[in-house]
């Protein structure tokens, strides 16, 4: 009885001294993660100018929204960008990473050539396109172009430098899935008389399919919050061609100083990252994928 008793302390102990070891970091959370994130929402519902106080204004931030050609205009560009990064990246880091696992000598060497332009840093990579892509000096020049000034090339010309630094990315993760997969599978496919294309579709992406699933969760919800190379290389322009919701809510707070309409496009850039995540879940536990 008296061991019983002392077990339990230790285990109790135990507890206390791991919540205690937690406290810092749950504490460091609530006020840059927590305390922000309810202040967004509240201020959503206000006419706050960013600076100075707020009058409460109810849904009128949102019933705006609605009728905001800036705003319908970025959200639309937004689903384009997803689209896009939905299908050409992920295309590209299947076919690449597939690639990689057939060859032996130099993957090394591939992994780290695909994966420098992700490390680099987006700004410094969004100004050396910009400098290639120049109508004056670059390949606009040369093709008599200027794919950032022109509205109907400018988005599609940010996704290409955008996706030249995230599909190496999606190589690395994906060869590390494809790793896992028993060379045995293989084997006995090849001695069936299956090929590449056939070992692919019938074993390697039933294989990876968890981490095909997540990240293309996480691609729908960093295409919603992509900002960087937008801003760099047009800033929304030319004539808000290539606007997401990240560079209109970046316009009306710090611009405009509509403090509390940019809070409520924040907000409902929350909710649709949140009905992507939820949505994820459930397929997940529907189809009992495991990660």
């Amino acid at each position: 009885m008296h061991r019983r008793r002392s077990f339990g302390v230790r285990v109790r102990d135990r507890r206390v001294a791991g919540w205690l070891f937690m406290l810092p970091l749950i504490a460091v959370n609530v006020v840059v993660v927590l305390v922000p994130a309810a202040s967004s929402v509240y201020y959503s519902f206000t006419d706050w100018s960013g600076i100075g106080g707020a009058n409460f204004i109810g849904l009128q931030n949102y019933a705006q929204l609605l009728k905001d050609g800036e705003f319908l205009n970025g959200l639309w560009h937004n689903i384009l960008w997803t689209i896009f990064f939905l299908i050409v990246p992920m295309a590209m880091g299947l076919f690449g990473a597939y690639a990689l696992t057939r060859i032996r000598r130099f993957q090394l060497l591939f992994r780290v050539l695909y994966f420098i332009p992700y490390i680099v840093a987006s700004v410094v990579n969004a100004s050396i396109w910009r400098s290639i892509l120049d109508p004056q000096s670059g390949i606009g020049a040369l093709l008599h172009i200027n794919p950032l000034g022109n509205p109907s090339l400018a988005l599609w010309s940010v996704e290409f430098v955008n996706n030249w630094a995230w599909w190496g990315f999606l190589v690395v993760v994906f060869l590390a899935a494809m790793s896992g997969i028993s060379p045995s599978l293989y084997e006995a496919a090849e001695m069936d008389g299956a090929g590449p294309v056939r070992q692919f579709f019938s074993i390697t992406l039933p294989g990876i399919r968890p981490t095909f699933a997540f990240l293309g969760l996480m691609t729908i919800i960093w295409s919603f919050l992509a900002f960087d190379y937008v801003y760099v290389l047009t800033q929304g322009g030319p004539a808000g061609s290539t606007d997401l919701l990240s560079t209109v809510l970046y316009r009306d707070a710090f611009s405009n100083l509509q403090g509390g309409y940019a809070s409520a496009i924040g907000v409902v850039m929350a909710l649709i990252s949140a009905i992507v995540v939820v949505g994820y879940l459930v397929l997940r536990r529907v189809r009992k994928w495991e990660i």
